[in-house]
């Protein structure tokens, strides 16, 4: 069965920890032992598992990914949001997870982000739960 959910968003570039909304959809399937998908339909958002303890890191990562991609750079995309398109490829749409103990299966410091790259916006959070 796949599940969804909204993020809200309100910067235009803003990592969101949505790591207890999926850990809460894992035990609410009751599935024990099995895959957790998490897939994030938009071209210019994205999600990915970093460390949640340190806030630091996600700002470190937003830096260095504006450095990579900055917002204006002589793209030809009309409707000018061509660097949130690339970050979304880069960071990537989905992220498949181990489910174990009725648990994700994370490093002690790893946390679950919603990545916005051309907010604010509202955006869906798709989870497919498997056995």
């Amino acid at each position: 069965m796949t599940d969804f959910f909204h993020v809200r968003t309100g910067s235009t570039v803003e990592f969101v920890d949505i790591t207890d909304r999926i850990r809460d959809l894992i035990r609410k399937s009751k599935v024990t032992e099995g895959i957790c998908t998490v897939f994030v339909p938009h071209t210019t958002a994205a999600v990915t598992i970093n460390e949640n303890a340190d806030p630091d890191v996600v700002r470190d990562m937003i830096m260095e990914l504006e450095k990579i991609v900055p917002a204006s750079d002589n793209y030809t995309h009309a409707e000018g949001n061509s660097a949130a398109h690339i970050k979304s490829s880069l960071t990537g749409v989905s992220e498949t997870l181990l489910v174990d103990d009725g648990r994700p299966v994370l490093g002690t410091w790893q946390g679950i982000y919603f990545c916005e790259y051309d907010g604010p916006r509202n955006r869906k959070v798709y989870v497919r739960i498997s056995s």
